[in-house]
């Protein structure tokens, strides 16, 4: 599918909305193979780190309304909305995920860089939670469940009882930017964002990731022993013995993610 690129190189998977005549908005078709695509990279031994991004001036404006105004109500969930068991897609990953905007990021382009652990953002992004204008509550759970934890409950609730947008430079304020850059710097911001973080150990990466996400909702004694399980999986792998031999030895690490 031509709207729904994905490629994989030096341990990055970047996956690209490239839509842009209809500002990134979705089709089901296109939401089916966008998540083929996080499954795959979630399961590439090679890819340590997925960004997900758009092409220059858009990123996701959420569902096509014309795709779901032709589907029965029972049939809009889209793939996954079935399983309440499972978590939201970005979050489901096991990989670090970045979301690089740089456009309009509305309903469910807003809910997927929510769902993304970092984001890169340009001076032109802007994030719309539009929900209540359509009649419906944040699609994914990631706008009522993660966005009060990034950015605090009040103004979480004010963009989501309101829908209006939230503004790059009010993304860095609240703290969920993670970085603010001139549109043409937004390729390179990420690429370094995600190099530095594709540098450390594929196993630790996401087992921290799983351990800061299942923390949320933990106690506090089972998040240390989750935390406890997932240090002696590490002691016990190949990516510390070999994160401590190049410290020794004074190298570059070659983790392989074992």
């Amino acid at each position: 599918m031509q709207e729904i690129r994905y490629e994989v190189g030096d341990g990055v998977a970047t996956l690209t909305i490239d839509r842009p005549a209809k500002r990134g908005a979705m089709t089901f078709a296109m939401l089916e193979e966008f998540s083929a695509r996080v499954a795959e990279a979630g399961a590439d031994p090679g890819v340590a780190v997925l960004v997900v991004t758009g092409v220059p001036g858009s990123f996701c404006a959420g569902i096509d309304l014309a795709d779901l105004a032709a589907r029965a109500p029972h049939e809009r969930g889209g793939p996954g909305r079935d399983r309440p068991d499972e978590p939201p897609l970005l979050v489901g990953c096991p990989k670090p995920v970045i979301a690089a905007v740089d456009g309009m990021a509305v309903g469910m382009g807003a809910e997927f860089a929510t769902q993304a652990d970092l984001r890169i953002v340009s001076t032109r992004a802007k994030f719309r939670w539009a929900f209540v204008h359509r009649g419906l509550v944040a699609d994914t759970g990631a706008g009522t469940w993660l966005l009060p934890r990034q950015i605090g409950i009040g103004p979480a609730l004010r963009l989501l009882y309101t829908g209006t947008d939230l503004d790059a430079d009010e993304a860095l304020a609240l703290g969920f930017a993670t970085a603010v850059v001139e549109p043409e710097a937004v390729p390179e911001a990420t690429r370094e964002l995600a190099a530095a973080i594709a540098k450390g150990s594929p196993f630790a990466l996401t087992r921290m990731k799983r351990l800061v996400m299942d923390g949320a909702s933990a106690s506090l004694l089972d998040h240390v022993g989750a935390t406890r399980a997932a240090l002696a999986e590490c002691f016990a792998s190949e990516d510390h013995a070999e994160g401590v031999a190049a410290f020794l030895e004074r190298r570059e690490a070659r983790f392989t993610g074992r």
